[in-house]
């Protein structure tokens, strides 16, 4: 999907070319994206290959990072890195392609990252679309969460998903959830 959109395949957006290993997929050339009103600025964030792109912006950025917070990438612990993406260079009439964002992200971080998706989209003038497990991120208020589960692509209410059944199930009864995963180490 980045490919189709512009973005590069391996994190960035349009003025970003370098080249990670196995960064693309064949997906994208079965694909023809649209979307109204047209905006051609954003970013595609793949979480498994953020650390190629920090590289790249090592080799490349002479602003002295100044769309990343101002402070180098690898300098920034995992997490700070990716906020400080989503708060420096994340801007609004534009899309964002994101894939496990929560990668490097605490719960409480999770919840930062739930703000600036607000702040973004409270007009309407960016749009997202996110790939993620995280039950925090998931519960953004009004998504559409599409599950392809089972080899068909449904809408679902945040409720009826794995991800949210599990960890309030897990929360409410922790002992006896992972009673239940270990039972067969103690017979």
């Amino acid at each position: 999907m980045p490919k189709s959109s512009g973005f590069n395949t391996a994190s960035g957006g349009k003025d970003h070319t370098y080249d990670v290993h196995a960064s693309t997929s064949d997906l994208a050339e079965h694909l023809r994206l649209s979307w109204l009103p047209k905006v051609s600025n954003g970013f595609f964030l793949r979480a498994e290959s953020f650390y190629h792109f920090a590289t790249y912006l090592e080799e490349v950025d002479t602003t002295g990072f100044r769309k990343y917070g101002g402070e180098s990438l690898h300098r920034q612990s995992h997490g700070e890195a990716f906020l400080s993406l989503f708060l420096h260079s994340f801007k609004e009439q534009s899309i964002f392609l994101l894939d496990e964002p929560e990668a490097a992200l605490s719960p409480s971080r999770q919840l930062t990252l739930l703000r600036i998706l607000h702040d973004l989209t409270k007009d309407r003038q960016a749009q997202f679309i996110i790939v993620t497990h995280s039950p925090i991120l998931l519960g953004f208020p009004d998504a559409d969460i599409i599950s392809f589960d089972e080899g068909q692509i449904t809408s679902i209410d945040y409720e009826n998903t794995d991800h949210y059944q599990i960890t309030k199930y897990f929360l409410n009864h922790r002992e006896k959830f992972l009673n239940d995963i270990f039972k067969e180490d103690d017979e």
